[in-house]
């Protein structure tokens, strides 16, 4: 698994063990807010929203909250939400490429405080297509196994039409086309002495780049930094961060 992957898988355990639990709960609301506002209330006819709904409740989300948040996302709510998705582009130390991605409602505000957080943390704001062009949507599944082999999960996986996976211990972190994305989750869901912790839909670089340890480490305090901000929803390198770096940073959280 590459540097870059594990940071990924890092940051889901960091978020789940993470105490400010109303920053995490205004996220995953808003996430839901505007996936059911665009493909409506019903969980079993919005993939999206489906994948909102099971990420919340993994992290343990009030039933009251989600249902609030699908009502105003779906119209039944009349308070109505004003939420708008945007993306930047941006380069990191070594010159990695980093995406952010928002809902807000001040887009010229999130674009200042994204500017902002780069610039302190040794990076630049860059053009639409300069860096998206090197990542890819993929569907990202991160599952527990608590019976069983993992490596015989993996080979499911696998077989299901997974581009890739990783096996560490008792946690599989599967990669799958977009486009195959449900059919590998569905498959996975189904096996015995398998819970799944993450699904979504993420930007995959195509490429990496290795950094040394000293831009890996600002690196990261500058990808922390940019998901701090209230508007930001996910964020995305193609960072390749050494292993003694990332143990590092998984001992800090």
């Amino acid at each position: 698994m590459s540097g870059h992957s594990k940071w990924s898988t890092i940051k889901h355990k960091k978020g789940a063990a993470d105490q400010k639990r109303g920053a995490l709960f205004t996220k995953l609301t808003r996430e839901i807010i505007v996936a059911a506002r665009s493909g409506g209330g019903n969980v079993d006819m919005n993939f999206r929203l489906r994948l909102a709904v099971d990420t919340a409740r993994a992290q343990n989300m009030p039933k009251d909250n989600i249902e609030r948040a699908i009502a105003k996302g779906s119209g039944a709510d009349k308070e109505g939400v004003s939420l708008e998705e945007v993306a930047y582009e941006g380069y990191g130390p070594g010159g990695v490429g980093i995406i952010v991605q928002a809902l807000t409602d001040n887009k010229n505000r999130t674009a200042s405080e994204v500017r902002s957080r780069l610039t302190k943390g040794g990076g630049t704001m860059a053009a639409s297509n300069a860096v998206a062009w090197n990542f890819e949507r993929k569907g990202q599944i991160m599952v527990n196994v608590t019976q069983g082999d993992p490596d015989e999960v993996a080979l499911h996986a696998v077989d299901a039409g997974a581009d890739d996976v990783d096996v560490q211990g008792k946690t599989v972190t599967i990669t799958a086309p977009f486009n195959g994305f449900e059919q590998v989750r569905a498959r996975v869901a189904k096996l015995p002495g398998v819970e799944i912790e993450q699904a979504e839909v993420a930007m995959v670089s195509k490429n990496t780049i290795t950094l040394d340890p000293a831009k890996a480490q600002q690196t990261l305090r500058l990808l922390d930094a940019l998901e701090d901000l209230d508007d930001v929803q996910k964020v995305y390198s193609n960072a390749d961060f050494p292993d003694a770096v990332l143990a590092e940073y998984a001992k800090a959280s």
